[in-house]
């Protein structure tokens, strides 16, 4: 893959990200419903393209297992939280209410890690805060929309965890295998508690679950490691972070779903501060090999 391929590949992957909470809308089911599946699609995806290039997944030593068991929890509450939201208070303000997941990541890291965040990730911490102020309908835990921006803070909040959780899980195995075990312990998690569902689906729902799945889970992390063996990991970051905009654009086209341009104004404030926060990176910072699991990403 040239600079060039990888450009397009790390674009590619942020509309595929941004593509989650629209599968979220059609899909008619329980948000656990959707987790599940989209986890069982993705680890059998996984499963084929890493036998496919020839490699064996090998079984995790048992040092291994909490690691695994802890970011398997973190993302399958990150999913099922994120389809909630999509589901209570529609895609741009789920999408928007995870989107603050950075600044969760700068907080936690201080508190988790003993690592002290300079005054500019405070500044994006406070630049996210105003944004979610703004992006809130009302302050009134009545209102759906309100409580569909909880449950995308949430979503945004489990997501930090399972960033910091894997900071650990990535030194343990190959990044592809660990997203493969992590996708497991999702399927483990919630299949039990909707399998009964499952028979009650349209054939138009398998479909959706199926792309969700291959496409929006696991085509994106390959193609997000992929990129990163080109690009800079900074450079990747600000594509990723385009995410909303491409979730709000296709959620007014394909369900007339309009933010307010209060809500507008806060997405500007949490995307620019996202950006902010890549664009202030060093650019001497080499080029990333793998990350350690989807985004979502997003991905989510």
């Amino acid at each position: 893959m040239n600079s060039r391929q990888a450009q397009l590949a790390i674009h590619l992957t942020a509309l595929l990200f941004g593509l989650t909470g629209i599968f979220g809308e059609l899909i008619q089911a329980s948000a656990t419903l959707i987790t599940a599946g989209r986890a069982l699609f993705a680890t059998v995806t996984l499963l084929l393209f890493i036998g496919h290039a020839g490699h064996r997944i090998a079984w995790p030593q048992r040092r291994s297992w909490l690691a695994l068991a802890l970011a398997g929890i973190l993302l399958a509450i990150h999913w099922t939280s994120f389809f909630v939201a999509v589901k209570v208070g529609g895609i741009a303000i789920a999408t928007l209410g995870f989107a603050s997941f950075p600044a969760f990541i700068t907080m936690l890291e201080g508190v988790l890690f003993h690592e002290r965040p300079q005054p500019s990730e405070w500044a994006v911490v406070g630049l996210v805060t105003l944004g979610l102020v703004l992006v809130t309908p009302s302050f009134d835990l009545r209102d759906q929309a309100t409580i569909g921006l909880a449950w995308g803070v949430l979503s945004g909040l489990a997501f930090a965890l399972f960033t910091l959780a894997n900071r650990k899980a990535v030194s343990l195995m190959p990044g592809r295998e660990l997203a493969c075990w992590e996708n497991l312990v999702v399927t483990a998690l919630t299949l039990p508690w909707c399998f009964m569902e499952f028979t009650a689906l349209r054939p138009l729902d398998w479909l959706w679950i199926f792309i969700l799945g291959v496409f929006c889970t696991a085509l994106s992390h390959a193609l997000l490691v992929s990129s990163l063996a080109r690009l800079k990991a900074r450079t990747a970051g600000i594509v990723i972070a385009l995410e909303p905009v491409y979730a709000i654009l296709f959620a007014a086209i394909l369900f007339a779903q309009y933010p307010t341009l209060r809500a507008l104004a806060g997405g500007a404030l949490i995307i620019g501060a996202i950006v902010w926060s890549g664009l202030r990176r060093s650019g001497s910072e080499p080029a990333a090999t793998a990350p350690s699991a989807p985004k979502t990403p997003p991905a989510d």
